[in-house]
Parts: C-alpha cells; sequence; structure tokens
C-alpha cells in the first residue's frame, strides 16, 4: 500500500483526474488530501461531487483548507465576504450558483467532515497550514492555526540546513514528528515547480490555483506525479492570477 499526499487542488478537477491516472491509484492506496478544494477554476462544484464519489472507492483522508471553511461559511449564511471573493471565491460561488442545486447537505456534510490534521501510525503528520504550539498538534491554542497558519513554513525555511534535529538550536516545534506534510503556501505562482522539502517539512502545494501544477507524492518514497499547468485545463479563466 502506497500513501499518496495530493496538494491544493482549487477546483482544478481535471488536473486531478490526470493525477490518478498517471499515478495509477487504486483501492489499496491511502489519498491524503490536504486542503483548499475549491476557490480558483470553474469547476469548484464538480471537483467536490467527485471527492464524495471518490471515498465510495478508494481509501481517503481528508485535511480541512482555509479555502474550504470560507466555502462553507457561505453556503450556510449567503453572506459574501469580499476577502474570499477576491482570493478564489468569485469562480466558487458563481459554480455553486450555476448548478441551481436546491440541496446542498451532501457538501455541507463533507466540508462539516474535513479533519484538522492527521497524525498517522508512522508519526508523520498532515495538516493544510501548520501550528504554533512548541509542544506540538495536541497543545494548540486555535484550531483555525492548523488551517491558516504560514509560520511553520516560514520557520522551516529560515533553519540553517546544517542543524539536526539534536541540536539545541533546532526549533523545538519540529522535533515531535518525522515529517510534516502542508500546503496552503504555494512555491511558485509563476510557473511549475516540484515539491519542496526545509528541514523535515514537505510543501506540497505547487500553485495549481496559480500557474502551477497539481501535484501527488509517494511520501515513503517521495516519487510524484504533477498535472500539466492547471490553468490549461482551463483556457480563457483567470484564476487566482
Amino acid at each position: 500500500m502506497r500513501t499518496l499526499v495530493v496538494g491544493d487542488i482549487h477546483s482544478g478537477l481535471r488536473a486531478l483526474e490526470q493525477l490518478i491516472s498517471g499515478a495509477k491509484v487504486t483501492p489499496k492506496d491511502h489519498l491524503i488530501f490536504l486542503g483548499d478544494y475549491v476557490d480558483a477554476w470553474s469547476t469548484a462544484v464538480e471537483t467536490v461531487d467527485f471527492l464524495i464519489d471518490l471515498k465510495k472507492e478508494l481509501n481517503c483522508t481528508f485535511i480541512r483548507g482555509n479555502h474550504d471553511e470560507l466555502c462553507r461559511d457561505w453556503l450556510l449564511t449567503k453572506r459574501e465576504n469580499p476577502q474570499w471573493l477576491a482570493h478564489g471565491g468569485t469562480a466558487t460561488r458563481d459554480s455553486y450558483l450555476r448548478d441551481n442545486r436546491e440541496d446542498w447537505s451532501s457538501h455541507l456534510d463533507f466540508y462539516a467532515s474535513l479533519k484538522n490534521y492527521y497524525l498517522a501510525d508512522d508519526n508523520r503528520l498532515y495538516l493544510h497550514a501548520g501550528y504554533t504550539n512548541l509542544k506540538g498538534i495536541d497543545f494548540e491554542y486555535f484550531e483555525q492555526s492548523f488551517y491558516w497558519d504560514r509560520t511553520l513554513w516560514e520557520l522551516a525555511t529560515a533553519i540553517d540546513s546544517n542543524l539536526k534535529p539534536k541540536d539545541p538550536k533546532f526549533p523545538k516545534r519540529l522535533t515531535h514528528y518525522k515529517e510534516v506534510f502542508i500546503g496552503h503556501t504555494p512555491l511558485s505562482k509563476s510557473k511549475a515547480v516540484p515539491p519542496q522539502k526545509e528541514a523535515n517539512v514537505w510543501n506540497v502545494d505547487t500553485g495549481a490555483a496559480f500557474m502551477g501544477g497539481l501535484t501527488m507524492m509517494d511520501v515513503e518514497t517521495k516519487e510524484f506525479w504533477q498535472s500539466d499547468p492547471v490553468h490549461t485545463f482551463y483556457p480563457g479563466e483567470r484564476g487566482r492570477n
């Protein structure tokens, strides 16, 4: 069984379909999605429908992203958040309005069921953004940090590469887990890039909402598959560019 981690999709369903086919995913594999399923491209509704159906066929774990929470809030309240609309929410809102479905209970159930994080038996941690408590996820004061924080990746990129986890100067926040897999902070907005490791943190957000591709990675071997740049599947659309 492979454990395959998937970066931020941002409604790029066509790229996800290409990845699943290219990686030859089977029911024996465990797919871990790092959140941000919507906001950017026009197929938001279709993406969530696809993920709901995918869980019936494959072993899937779905992590909560900040964009998923923003979309859920709009579905519940119909209150239009200008920040959300400006950062991909307009395409998502239009996708839902275009579908003209009266009952969104299956989507609301999907958003409500998302996990803030997933800690595997091998002590690998998966979450959308980060955590701030020096003692780790069990001591986090604000659960919103799991899907909004950017300081974890900022910290990882600032560490002297010569420091080892047992070094007294190595950040205590990173010593609790074998590896941490995150999305949330795009590695590039202008071109295709591979996933990146800093310290023991892997960033798998390769800019699918912008000009990059969508990435799936085998967490054990570090082999990865990447879609064509997602914007090429949606000609004439801006995404979050």
